[in-house]
């Protein structure tokens, strides 16, 4: 992609956001994957991502050690600011993010790309409920707030991943390519 940006990659819990990243990251290795630091214990898996606890991450909140912070789940997540500093230096960075940080994103990063994944209902809860970190009460919650709206003016592609991980990624890597040609030509 012509010039630095970040692509926040966004979607429902259980939708395969860090699936789909992986496959494009491997597709398109020019692109930096960054890892996130998360109030969650690590051998609960998932992501690659620096656990830390809640008091942890506070303090480095306020040490400035993010870009972009916010809470979802129960659950403290941020971005740190290598991220930006490697957009800043022409970088293409691909980072997970929560659709409630995306205004806050547009802000960080002029050039902000959000993809968006999605998938129907009975995908995701048969997914949340594969994974097994979270409780039947906790997988309804997260299913509710699986049609959460994107704010509105931000340069989006979305993707649906009800199919195959490889149909889902040879989309997302053709939308991106295709909005890399669509930037350059500004």
């Amino acid at each position: 992609m012509s010039g630095g940006r970040l692509i926040a990659v966004v979607g429902p819990s259980g939708v395969g956001k860090d699936s789909v990243m992986a496959g494009i990251c491997a597709a398109m290795p020019d692109i930096n994957l960054v890892r996130r630091t998360i109030t969650r214990a690590a051998e609960l898996g998932g992501e690659d991502f620096d656990a830390v606890s809640p008091d942890v991450f506070r303090v480095m909140v306020k040490q400035g050690a993010f870009c972009l912070h916010w809470g979802a789940h129960d659950l403290l997540y941020g971005v740190p600011v290598t991220a930006q500093a490697d957009v800043q230096k022409g970088a293409t960075c691909l980072a997970n993010l929560s659709r409630g940080v995306l205004i806050e994103a547009s802000q960080a990063f002029p050039t902000l790309i959000v993809l968006q994944i999605t998938a129907s209902a009975q995908t995701l809860a048969a997914r949340l409920s594969g994974r097994g970190r979270e409780t039947t009460a906790e997988i309804e919650k997260r299913l509710l707030q699986a049609v959460k709206p994107l704010p509105a003016g931000l340069n989006v592609i979305s993707v649906s991943n009800d199919g195959a991980l490889d149909d889902t990624v040879l989309a997302a890597v053709e939308a991106l390519r295709t909005q890399e040609v669509t930037c350059g030509a500004h």
